[in-house]
Parts: C-alpha cells; sequence; structure tokens
C-alpha cells in the first residue's frame, strides 16, 4: 500500500494511526499540502475530492480517512479497531464521528486560510475560532467518557475512536487549547502516545516533517 498524506494532516495521522495499530506495512508518500500538490491534476485524475490522505491498494485508491479506516477494518479482519459488541461499536462510533464530522469541516487547512484571505482575520482571531470550535465538541467527548467511566482507553485497547482522538489533540495543543477539564481525554492521550503506533504515526516522525 502506498499513504499519500501530509506530517500535519489530522485526517493524514488518523490513518497512520489506524495502519500502525493493524500492523499494515505502507509507503509514505508525501504531498505538500502548503504547494497546493493535492491539486495537481495527476494527483485529482485519482482523487477527485484533492484532499489527503489517500490510500493506494491492490484493489483501487480510496478517499476519505473516515471510509478508509471502516474499509481497512472490514478487508483485515486481524486486530480489529471496532469492538467486537453492537452497543461498543456504536459508542466508538459515536465518539470518533463527533471529532471527525464536527471538527474537521471547521478547522482544516483550507477554512482557516480563507478566514485570513479574504475575510482578513488575524491569526489570533483564527486561534480564537479554533479553540471555540475544539471547546464545542471535547466538551460532551470528555462528559461521554466519564459517564462510561473511561479508563487509559475507551474499551481495553486503543482502537477506532483513539485514532481520531489523538491527531485532533495534537491540533489542539498548537493552538495552545486549554484540556484541563478534560482529564479523561488527556489521560488516553497520554497512555496512546506512550505506544508504538502511535509513536511511528506522529507527525515528527513522518518523512516530510518540517
Amino acid at each position: 500500500m502506498k499513504l499519500y498524506g501530509y506530517w500535519r494532516s489530522s485526517t493524514s495521522y488518523r490513518l497512520r494511526c489506524a495502519l500502525e495499530l493493524k500492523g499494515i506495512a505502507y509507503e509514505n508518500c508525501p504531498v505538500n499540502l502548503l504547494e497546493s500538490a493535492q491539486k495537481d491534476e495527476a494527483f485529482t485524475s485519482r482523487n477527485p475530492f484533492a484532499t489527503v490522505p489517500m490510500l493506494e491498494t491492490e484493489s483501487g485508491d480510496r478517499a476519505q480517512s473516515m471510509a478508509i479506516i471502516e474499509w481497512l477494518d472490514e478487508a483485515y479482519r486481524d486486530k480489529p479497531l471496532l469492538p467486537s459488541g453492537l452497543d461498543h461499536r456504536y459508542i466508538a462510533r459515536e465518539l470518533a464521528y463527533a471529532i471527525a464530522t464536527e471538527l474537521h469541516a471547521p478547522l482544516n487547512l483550507p477554512v482557516l486560510k480563507y478566514l485570513k484571505n479574504p475575510l482578513g482575520h488575524d491569526q489570533e482571531e483564527i486561534n480564537i475560532w479554533y479553540r471555540h470550535w475544539l471547546a464545542k465538541t471535547l466538551t460532551p467527548v470528555e462528559a461521554r467518557l466519564a459517564q462510561l467511566d473511561s479508563g487509559d482507553f475507551l474499551f481495553d485497547a486503543p482502537g477506532f475512536f483513539e485514532t481520531v482522538l489523538i491527531p485532533q489533540l495534537y491540533n489542539a495543543r498548537r493552538f495552545d487549547f486549554d484540556l484541563t477539564d478534560c482529564p479523561r481525554i488527556v489521560r488516553i492521550e497520554s497512555a496512546c502516545n506512550a505506544l508504538e503506533p502511535f509513536k511511528r504515526a506522529h507527525p515528527d516522525n513522518q518523512p516530510d516533517a518540517h
């Protein structure tokens, strides 16, 4: 497999986490988002969404990170990311999709660029925007984890939810988001970041990191 992604892209990061947790070998193929390489015709002819990540597989090119992760879990049954019980799978999806759908859209790079130009917001105003949306979603995620009495992970081991949570927390810390009121989220973050799959997936450890 070939993973076309960008070192600091949260969606690329979550797919790296999934691949590493499942022990699936892949070649890392950097796509420079700052140079808009994802909009090149050679790339969009394969991925019309003009987004990363894109996963090249024997059965075709895959786009959209959440769909790719679920496809991986169905295609490669070893080391499942989603738990076996129906209710547990629902909970994992509820929390993961809260982050993926409520946070990625308003906080991704094209939106942040648009806020700056042409709308004319300065960086501090953009940082305030970023932290506002983080709080809106991470607060109820923390409350749900408290209801579930979560420990080091959502369930017994890191999986679907953690692959989405950890990259978002990496971005939250870049924007100086205060996680004091999210102790369960921070506990999961700490436990995951101590594991080799998450270390290998970390943005700082990618070939295009700078």
